[in-house]
């Protein structure tokens, strides 16, 4: 128990001291070579934060959700040496019916439509 103790008090004393330099640290006023324009040689002509596209986004999640839709069916070809493989491949079937059902409502709903 006390070791356990004692790596909470250590790392609880490490966050502590690090995230009380990072306040200090940082020098925060900008010079002149921080407010000129970005190798580009001309005053910018508007913002440079133009906001993304909702759709941008949604991709982006759909990409991830895929993705780890692989990562999850990776381990099925060994699903097949447990006790109840039926038991596997129905809750295999079921991942892939409902990401399907997910990627039609998708579909009709225009969502995967870059242009408008």
């Amino acid at each position: 128990m006390n070791l356990i103790l004692a790596i909470i008090i250590i790392t609880t004393i490490l966050s502590s001291i690090l995230a009380l330099l990072s306040f200090w640290l940082p020098h925060m006023s900008p010079d002149s070579e921080k407010l000129s324009p970005y190798e580009c040689g001309f005053d910018p002509l508007g913002s440079a934060r133009l906001p993304f596209s909702l759709r941008f986004f949604l991709i982006a999640i759909l990409f991830l959700l895929f993705d780890l839709e692989i990562a999850l069916l990776l381990p099925l070809p060994w699903g097949d040496q447990l006790l109840s493989p039926l038991l596997t491949f129905l809750w295999t079937m079921a991942l892939l019916i409902l990401l399907t059902l997910g990627l039609i409502y998708e579909w009709v709903q225009g969502g995967l439509e870059w242009a408008e």
